[in-house]
């Protein structure tokens, strides 16, 4: 989540209108042959990580039945992007983006091979799956900087707001389809879901790395260093609405995480198996498409961080219904209300994060950012797994969308530059 104001003060009033595409020329974007490549590699990939994701909660919930298991799902994952953070940015920012990506899917490629075939031998502890999902997550932390870094190289500025809202899509797409076929697919073969899922992983490094090499990129120039490393850092401490923005997401979605326990709902608590699972992975993703639609139609113009602060409130409100809910509809339902408002985020903090950061860095911010995502997501299903182990599933979820809403009214609070913020014009 993030919104824009260049020294977070007084003269908001007067600022321009963000740099949008005019509402006939949204799918634009799309006849940049360079960019199509790049959205077609992000969705293979993010469909993939789908399919794999819904495998593997499955499998793991069924191996051992521990909610707090799930909960390390997300952590094994989570931890490579922390513990590598100042190496991603920097390698964003001194080698080519693309051919990072690349390198990154195919190392993502036979780590689901590897649990294709230790599915195949049989598993009798989740450990082996683990030290996959931990090569899995080293080959996130490069990717995830280099390709929110490579799309302001695809395209103009002029485009490139239209282009963060529709490379967010590529991700929410995948996340309607990649879980109801991960669920449908692992109903009928775990073979066949991980098979799929390194096949996608495949094509997605095929494509990106037929990208053509950008005409100009800035590269790094100064030495390799732990004060160059740690630029990233640095940037978003000075900008304190990106720091607030950026916070906020993390703490919201630290707490109103609820992905880790579908598992326990749809064996448990719901009662609909592997289908309903991947339609519960997919209900927040049915949400964020809807928005990212209404989005490219209607961007944000005014009052961006009001807007902010109101969505995330929701997305806490909407956590605590699906926590409390035993139907199905009402389940789903709440989720992609949920998917909607935290899309809402994701796009402000996006636009900002690239329209804000000069190339020169933009790497080192973007794994600073990858690391506040991945908390975000990953740490807060070792959240909820936690708690769910303590106090149950249904009281964890539902006292951590509480906890969401609180953490919107604190921030409101704490960063009065971003309640104030109005539009998403970038400085540099």
């Amino acid at each position: 989540m993030a919104i824009e104001d260049a020294n977070g003060a007084s003269a908001q009033s007067e600022a321009p209108s963000p740099v949008v595409p005019p509402v006939e020329d949204r799918f634009a974007v799309f006849r940049n042959d360079r960019f199509l490549r790049y959205w077609l590699a992000r969705f293979a990939g993010a469909f993939a990580t789908q399919i794999v994701a819904v495998s593997v909660g499955w499998q793991v919930y069924a191996l051992t039945r521990d909610p707090l298991i799930l909960g390390l799902v997300g952590l094994s994952q989570f931890l490579p992007s922390l513990v590598l953070v100042l190496v991603t940015g920097a390698a964003a920012d001194r080698y080519p983006r693309r051919l990072i990506m690349g390198i990154a899917a195919i190392v993502e490629a036979g780590a689901v091979a590897a649990l294709l075939l230790l599915t195949w031998h049989g598993l009798a502890s989740p450990v082996p799956i683990f030290a996959v999902l931990a090569v899995i997550g080293v080959a996130r932390a490069f990717f995830g900087p280099a390709s929110s870094s490579l799309v302001v190289n695809l395209v103009g500025k002029e485009q490139l707001a239209g282009a963060i809202a529709w490379n967010s899509s590529s991700w929410q797409i995948a996340s309607v389809l990649g879980p109801v076929a991960g669920g449908l697919l692992y109903g009928v073969s775990a073979y066949l879901a991980y098979s799929i899922g390194a096949v996608l992983f495949a094509l997605a490094a095929v494509l990106v790395l037929s990208i053509p090499a950008p005409a100009e990129r800035s590269r790094a120039a100064e030495p390799a260093s732990l004060q160059s490393m740690a630029a990233g850092f640095g940037f978003i401490w000075g900008e304190k609405v990106v720091l607030g923005a950026i916070s906020l997401d993390l703490f919201a979605v630290l707490l109103g995480g609820a992905v880790a326990l579908m598992p326990v709902y749809a064996s448990d608590i719901l009662h609909v198996g592997p289908w309903g699972l991947g339609l519960l992975r997919a209900a927040p993703g049915v949400g964020a498409v809807l928005t990212v639609i209404w989005l490219t139609r209607h961007p944000i113009r005014d009052h961006a961080g009001l807007i902010m602060f109101g969505f995330v409130a929701v997305f806490g409100a909407f956590t605590t219904v699906f926590g409390l809910s035993a139907m199905p509809w009402l389940s789903i339902g709440a989720l992609a209300v949920m998917g909607g408002a935290d899309m809402i985020s994701v796009y402000v903090r996006e636009t900002l994060m690239q329209l804000w950061t000069p190339d020169d860095v933009r790497g080192r911010v973007n794994a600073v950012n990858s690391v506040f995502v991945g908390a975000s997501n990953e740490l807060g299903e070792f959240r909820a797994g936690l708690m769910a182990s303590w106090i149950g599933a249904v009281p964890a979820v539902a006292l951590g969308g509480m906890a969401t809403v609180g953490v919107a009214a604190l921030w409101a609070w704490m960063f009065p530059e971003l309640r104030r913020a109005r539009t998403l014009e970038g400085r540099h």
